[in-house]
């Protein structure tokens, strides 16, 4: 049972390294170790006294992408559909939603968590199940609050930048936000192979839809880790503060628009 929880621990945030890659869309490449204001933007540079061990973990975390998630992914990807990949997609962000909902209410945000709680139930019933996404379709407000945003909210300092083994980058913050949210649903009644079976989909699937994005993004980057750091940190300081990001690039889908955070 423990290795069985263990398991399913490593493969739910095995993706966690590869999510913060996929945010990069323009952050500084070269990244800094400082946390002076950008001159420019009037943003916080990415504070990392303790960028020798992190880089390290940051390797490791490469080298499990490399030989562990991207090939399984890669292998879904060849066999299922794209629309199958989409709506399992769906599926697995509508159960997310009640967790968005107790942030958004946490947060003192009743409208937001009404948009949220009407955007699960038109998805859970109009969306069989969740998946079909027709809220986004009847613009309903889509929200990405978590328990590392809602420590900001009632301001808590990120801290220094901090990669975990597997679980990707963080900071001391988002790393307590985890720890809750795995706490709060860590009672829930569902056995252990459901729970694993779950995670291990929702995660291979969610690196099924973002091949070509990632393989793009390390290929552009100049320094990798850097700019994996710079898109984190600048990506977590505005969802903090609930602001959008830059517009997306002239001619980019929607799906390209790695920077964008819904108001």
């Amino acid at each position: 049972m423990a290795r069985a929880l263990a398991a399913a621990l490593l493969l739910g945030l095995l993706a966690g390294s590869a999510a913060a890659q996929e945010a990069n869309g323009g952050g500084d490449v070269q990244g800094t170790t400082s946390a002076d204001p950008d001159p420019a933007g009037g943003a916080r540079s990415p504070w990392d006294p303790w960028e020798r061990f992190n880089r390290r973990i940051f390797g490791f975390n490469e080298h499990v992408d490399h030989y562990v998630l991207e090939p399984v992914a890669t292998g879904w990807d060849f066999v299922m559909p794209h629309r199958v990949e989409i709506c399992i997609s769906n599926f697995f962000e509508n159960l997310a939603l009640p967790l968005r909902f107790t942030n958004d209410l946490l947060q003192l945000k009743p409208w937001k968590a009404y948009e949220t709680l009407w955007r699960a139930v038109i998805n859970t019933t109009v969306g069989v199940g969740g998946l079909f996404d027709v809220a986004s379709v009847w613009d309903v407000y889509k929200s990405d609050e978590d328990f590392g945003q809602t420590l900001g909210y009632w301001g808590t300092p990120p801290g220094p930048y901090l990669v975990l083994p597997v679980l990707g980058p963080s900071d001391p913050r988002d790393a307590a936000g985890m720890a809750i949210e795995f706490g709060a649903t860590y009672y829930i009644p569902i056995p252990w192979y459901a729970s694993l079976g779950r995670t291990v989909v929702d995660k291979v699937n969610w690196r099924a839809l973002k091949l070509e994005t990632i393989r793009e993004e390390r290929k552009a980057a100049f320094d990798w880790y850097a700019a994996v750091r710079s898109a984190y940190t600048q990506l977590r300081e505005n969802q903090v503060h609930d602001r959008a990001q830059a517009p997306a690039k002239p001619g980019a889908t929607p799906d390209e628009d790695l920077y964008d955070v819904d108001e």
